[in-house]
């Protein structure tokens, strides 16, 4: 029998475990209510297959490319642009935020530069991209790059800079280094903030992907589907609507459980919605 010392510990483990089920039960319900609204109006006569394919339709058109090869194909093509440039991105983002935090020639020189292209619509540089890189994968990485290594500038230099000062303070008074200060305790410190820049460029690499894709063509996702347009084939456009969304979410929930598995030693980790 459970001592009095262990109900506590047992019953807030229950709590957060039934807490989990019930998020997870109305997420799958809210997505089983949405194309349960998209299949009853696409059989309703309101709209033509055209306009609406069914959903099944869609998933007999999604079952049909993966039988076919041409799914796989056209994912694995995107994600490994997109994966590509997110890593490039998050390592230059990271090295170049955290030099702009600790070095001022850095912050002086780069800022500006960084205040200026973070708001602006980067895809406008797609047609000057390609006349200097050519029309392969090198312009679209080129622009997942450019597009997703902004937020994690601004949340590696935010997270740095949040750190606490005692904590520096009391690390130099034991006679920390400058290597050892920043790599055991600026880095941790900042981590929150640096995974949180981390998960916006993700999904932010994967758009992008899709959209250079869409607009330059070839094979991917985003260029299986502006193909499928082109002749006027609405069941391969929802289903790469479909298809895109499904990679989305599984990178999405990929990176938070990435973040719960680093954040360990944060409060956040003991909630379960993170995951």
């Amino acid at each position: 029998m459970a001592s009095v010392e262990q109900l506590p510990v047992q019953e807030a483990m229950s709590l957060r475990a039934i807490r989990a089920s019930l998020q997870f039960g109305m997420r799958l319900l809210s997505v089983l209510v949405f194309l349960s609204v998209w299949q009853a109006l696409a059989t309703s006569g309101l709209f033509t297959p055209f306009q609406l394919p069914s959903f099944t339709g869609v998933l007999g058109r999604i079952w049909t490319d993966a039988v076919a090869g041409d799914l796989w194909i056209n994912t694995g093509v995107t994600l490994y642009r997109a994966l590509i440039g997110f890593v490039i991105a998050g390592v230059g983002g990271i090295v170049l935020g955290m030099a702009m935090s600790r070095v001022k020639l850095a912050h002086w020189f780069f800022d500006p530069i960084v205040s200026i292209g973070f708001p602006m619509p980067k895809i406008a540089f797609l047609p000057v991209i390609i006349l200097w890189l050519g029309v392969y994968d090198v312009p679209k990485i080129t622009m997942i790059v450019f597009d997703a290594i902004f937020p994690v500038i601004a949340a590696t230099m935010i997270g740095i800079e949040g750190v606490e000062r005692e904590l520096v303070w009391s690390a130099r008074n034991m006679g920390a280094k400058e290597r050892e200060l920043l790599w055991q305790v600026v880095l941790p410190a900042a981590l929150p903030q640096i995974m949180t820049g981390l998960q916006v460029a993700l999904p932010l690499s994967l758009i992008v992907a899709v959209v250079t894709e869409m607009l330059m063509g070839g094979y991917g996702l985003g260029g299986a589907m502006i193909t499928a347009s082109r002749f006027a084939n609405s069941l391969g456009v929802f289903a790469g609507i479909v298809e895109i969304a499904v990679v989305g979410y599984i990178l999405v929930k990929a990176m938070a459980v990435v973040r719960r598995r680093l954040l360990l030693w944060h409060p956040e980790a003991s909630d379960p919605s993170t995951v």
